[in-house]
């Protein structure tokens, strides 16, 4: 498994990232991430890694209209390279699948354990203080304005997220921790959504709206 994890590490290093909030770092949180879920529900890690690494080996920026099938993209792409190693056919499936059903643009339901375990992987890294970071660097990156001047916690509007990064909070980032299927995913993801809200708090206060 080591010999695959480092031939998997350079083959993403030498793919084009969609943008830096999904750069090697991101990889690697989510692969220790999952490691360490795939570790506690005794899940086959010669499917969890593998698809951990190459989550992403597919770039399909944000805002780009292709972003629904990035997930699906990047597992022909993953199983392709994969099998170049003689891969077992039927760890190739599961590691399609669990690709596939990681995005949160796909809306694909996870069937297995595997796929359960790299999608809480990487919706963890949509949370807490790495989130919260990840978030403004994407918003940045598709030159979306912080907060709507006069409603920025959405009062009395509804979120628009194309428009203004803080209301990507209230579509999809506060609402994650209930999509978890892990119960060590659970816990950690409730744990890091506290942090975000006291965020938003303390965002309220310096700019006058709390």
């Amino acid at each position: 498994m080591e010999l695959i994890e480092q031939a998997c590490k350079e083959f993403i290093l030498g793919t084009t990232i969609a943008d830096t909030a999904h750069d090697i770092t991101h990889i690697q949180r989510v692969v220790n991430t999952a490691k360490r879920l795939a570790k506690l529900e005794n899940a086959d890690m010669s499917v969890v890694i593998p698809a951990a690494w190459l989550h992403d080996c597919v770039a399909v920026p944000k805002n780009h209209p292709d972003r629904a099938i990035a997930s699906t993209l990047a597992a022909d792409k993953a199983v392709k390279f994969l099998a170049t190693f003689n891969y077992s056919d039927s760890k190739l499936g599961e590691i399609h699948h669990a690709i596939v059903a990681h995005s949160f643009s796909a809306n694909v339901e996870p069937k297995t354990l595997e796929a359960k375990i790299v999608q809480d992987a990487d919706r963890m890294d949509a949370l807490g203080a790495i989130g919260v970071s990840r978030c403004m660097k994407v918003g940045g990156a598709i030159a979306r304005h912080l907060y709507h001047a006069t409603d920025p916690f959405c009062q009395s509007r509804e979120p628009d997220d194309k428009r203004y990064t803080l209301d990507h909070f209230f579509i999809k980032l506060l609402k994650i921790k209930e999509t978890m299927h892990t119960n060590a995913a659970k816990e950690e993801a409730t744990r890091r959504t506290q942090y975000m809200h006291e965020f938003l708090k303390e965002l309220g206060r310096e700019i006058g709206e709390q």
